[in-house]
């Protein structure tokens, strides 16, 4: 775990629960694309800095998941680099209380207040072409979360952050985390035909061809949506559908997939309702979902 494995002349990355990007910009500086979940990942990102001689210069963060940006604060005050995040997850970046928060739909109780949802505060600026290195590309990849990107870098790496699985983790969890199920399959359906030499996605191995991939995570955003459709032939409150889909996948309910798999379920149930597949009806003062 964080080994740092080279997969062109300047691109890099380093192996950990989340991918991150390295980019060497000359001799001496270097870039990383997220951060790690923690200070400790921070801390050892800091020593592959150190044991290369490397100066790190920036942050370019891909989303504000917690995973993704909990070395900032502790790289940022440790080497004075800049952190830099898109849109509406510069906000959680510079505000990590608003993940759990939107998650749980409230005030979050302090179960659901640790490193995995909640990470600390970094002093992130909002991301722009123009603060990008030269040749550097973003690429817009919505869906996952509010406005994540992805990165193309001068040797034609791009990271592709959290915008696809593995065939594994979707085998084992079945329902990924993701916001907007209409944006999660347009950008499945860009990444498909996306030109690149190398492909860095966040949660699977590094590959030269991503479609198959791409495939699978649509194929599995259809089969959730088919079988909250099916669930629905009688009306469903939330918590019965949610219930349901966890004894159908074989999950285990705790505090976090509480919030983690039912925020994606809401996500689900909005876009089926707005494709004409789904429709509400209010009985005894309970929201309920059927099939059309």
């Amino acid at each position: 775990m964080y080994e740092l494995i080279q997969v062109s002349e300047q691109s890099y990355y380093i192996q950990s629960p989340a991918k991150i990007g390295l980019v060497r910009l000359n001799d001496t500086d270097v870039c990383l694309i997220d951060s790690g979940n923690d200070k400790d990942a921070g801390r050892k990102i800091r020593q592959l800095l150190d044991k290369n001689g490397w100066h790190l210069t920036a942050i370019y963060n891909t989303h504000s998941n917690a995973d993704h940006i909990g070395g900032n604060r502790y790289l940022q005050a440790q080497t004075g680099c800049q952190v830099y995040a898109p849109g509406i997850d510069c906000a959680f970046t510079r505000y990590p209380i608003l993940e759990p928060s939107f998650l749980y739909g409230g005030y979050p109780c302090k179960d659901l207040q640790h490193k995995f949802l909640l990470a600390q505060t970094s002093d992130a600026k909002e991301l722009t072409k123009s603060c990008l290195p030269d040749g550097f590309e973003i690429i817009r990849l919505p869906g996952h979360f509010f406005d994540m990107v992805g990165y193309r870098t001068t040797d034609d790496v791009v990271y592709l952050a959290d915008c696809l699985s593995s065939k594994e983790t979707l085998d084992k969890y079945q329902i990924s985390f993701l916001y907007d199920v209409s944006a999660y399959l347009d950008t499945l359906q860009m990444v498909m035909t996306l030109p690149g030499k190398m492909f860095v996605p966040a949660h699977a191995e590094a590959t030269e061809d991503i479609s198959a991939l791409a495939q699978y995570n649509i194929d599995k955003v259809q089969e959730i949506a088919d079988r909250i459709t099916d669930l629905c032939r009688e009306p469903l409150c939330f918590e019965r559908i949610l219930q349901k889909l966890f004894a159908d996948y074989r999950l285990t309910m705790n505090f976090e997939q509480y919030v983690l798999v039912g925020s994606t379920v809401r996500s689900y149930l909005a876009w089926l309702k707005d494709t004409g597949r789904l429709h509400v009806l209010f009985e005894n003062n309970l929201l309920l979902w059927q099939q059309n």
